[in-house]
């Protein structure tokens, strides 16, 4: 479909002319292409000085009009608006704008033209750029056409870091560095905006209405009734957070867990809130990589942690689950994904998730089939996760203020666009929430329907000579 690019000027319209070889250099040229496409500086929570380019109000904007005019032709006929420093508009349609992109200097045009995958962040939360409206209704818009383009690939920069990327092997020492960028920043930040048990991962609503609160301790239980806990059995958790499930899987259905964890700051919360609930005799937390777990258990739980392996671990991991899965053992594998495999959000990977991966369906399915695993059961909650991020988004914009006071604004905008993107995702269907039980193949004692999981009655499982309610605790 055309796309109508139109400039409006506080003056009369005039066209874009496009670049030729005869076009004369505009003035105050903007930066290098090798300067433009350097790597960005590491995130410092102090805010980076970007002094702006000469006169930015005045010069000639020709090639910049140019890129930016090719940058929503590409978007497709979208009402969005893209003004320029000197206040001069581009039109992505014939329609009136919703949403403006308001660039503050020369250079930023130049950044997110030529990679806007990367650098729309870093200009966002830079305040280089600003949106005149709904952020997430921006991204709403745009997403689909960057899925649609084969992710994101709309710019000379983006194609060029495809080629040369790679993307580094979480080791354990790079494991625990990444865990550390992201989870180690504090337990009172995540106190803002999380609920009261600071459960980080996708939440289970029954009903819409819930709070969030509510949803996380369903998504605690549905888990539990997922892998049907038994009083007195062994649990071992890779990837524990501050240690809510675990605890919750002692407290309501009395088994013994093993949690592990690589984050120093959610180990020691956890052995704390543990030990003041009088439940250390039954869950050890453990400050270690899943790598390295230890002994055999009945149920193997990993929730939200898969998306920090990568996928030249998962032979590993499922080595690790193979080793310490008892001969009736079975297990949950809770991870974000993708339709398909594809290269993850070089923004995040950079400024939140260093080293993160959601894989496919098939790509979770290849980690448990040659270790002779039989799948159960998968689930999509992708919704879930939508509302799950739009009440913690909520939360954080009540708590700006008291985040700004504990780092600056700098930070605020980036994890205001990191939350946002999140719930956008997950709207649009650019990622997904697997959840996927197993088995050793050949179990039998499993429950004979999903009614368990509602709290209905199980019919008996004449294949199994005893089998218990997913709902029954200890």
């Amino acid at each position: 479909m055309g796309t109508s690019i139109q400039p409006h000027l506080a003056h009369p319209t005039t066209a874009i002319p496009t670049p030729s070889r005869d076009s004369p250099e505009p003035q105050h040229a903007a930066e290098s292409l090798p300067e433009a496409l350097g790597s960005p500086k590491r995130l410092s929570t102090q805010k980076e000085s970007h002094p702006p380019s000469p006169c930015p109000l005045q010069g000639n904007y020709r090639l910049e009009r140019w890129l930016l005019a090719k940058l929503l032709q590409r978007l497709g006929s979208l009402p969005i608006g893209v003004v320029l420093p000197n206040g001069e508009e581009l039109a992505g349609s014939t329609q009136p704008p919703q949403i403006r992109i308001r660039f503050h200097d020369r250079r930023a045009i130049w950044l997110v033209a030529l990679d806007p995958e990367l650098y729309f962040g870093d200009c966002y939360m830079d305040g280089r750029l600003d949106v005149e409206g709904d952020l997430g209704r921006l991204l709403q818009m745009v997403f689909p056409r960057l899925a649609w383009e084969g992710k994101g690939s709309l710019g000379l920069g983006a194609r060029f870091w495809r080629l040369v990327g790679r993307t580094a092997s979480n080791t354990l020492e790079r494991s625990r560095r990444n865990v550390a960028h992201h989870y180690d920043i504090g337990d009172a930040f995540y106190e803002l905006w999380l609920d009261k048990e600071l459960l980080y991962t996708c939440a289970y609503f029954p009903q819409p209405h819930l709070s969030l609160e509510q949803a996380q301790q369903a998504k605690m239980e549905h888990v539990c009734r997922k892998v049907w806990l038994r009083p007195g059995e062994t649990v071992v958790e890779a990837g524990c957070g501050w240690g809510a499930l675990a605890l919750y899987m002692a407290r309501h259905y009395g088994v013994s867990v093993h949690a592990y964890n690589i984050s120093r700051n959610q180990i020691a919360y956890a052995r704390r809130r543990a030990k003041a609930e009088g439940l250390d005799h039954r869950v050890q937390f453990i400050e270690d990589d899943y790598r390295n777990i230890q002994g055999q258990f009945d149920v193997f739980v990993s929730i939200g942690m898969l998306e920090h392996v990568g996928p030249a671990h998962y032979s590993t991991l499922a080595k690790v689950i193979d080793r310490c899965l008892k001969p009736q053992g079975r297990g949950i594998l809770h991870s974000i994904g993708r339709d398909r495999p594809m290269p993850g959000d070089r923004w995040i990977s950079r400024r939140i998730f260093p080293g993160a991966y959601a894989p496919s369906l098939q790509e979770m399915l290849d980690v448990l089939e040659p270790h002779g695993f039989s799948v159960l059961d998968v689930e999509n909650l992708r919704l879930h996760y939508a509302l799950t991020l739009q009440h913690w988004l909520d939360r954080f914009e009540k708590a700006k203020d008291q985040v700004a006071q504990m780092f600056d604004q700098r930070f605020v905008r980036m994890w205001r666009l990191y939350l946002t993107g999140a719930r956008t995702a997950f709207i649009t269907g650019t990622l997904q929430l697997f959840q996927i039980v197993f088995t050793r193949t050949g179990q039998n004692a499993i429950p004979w329907t999903r009614a368990g999981l509602y709290d209905q009655p199980v019919p008996p499982n004449p294949y199994a000579s005893e089998i218990q309610h997913p709902g029954e605790r200890g």
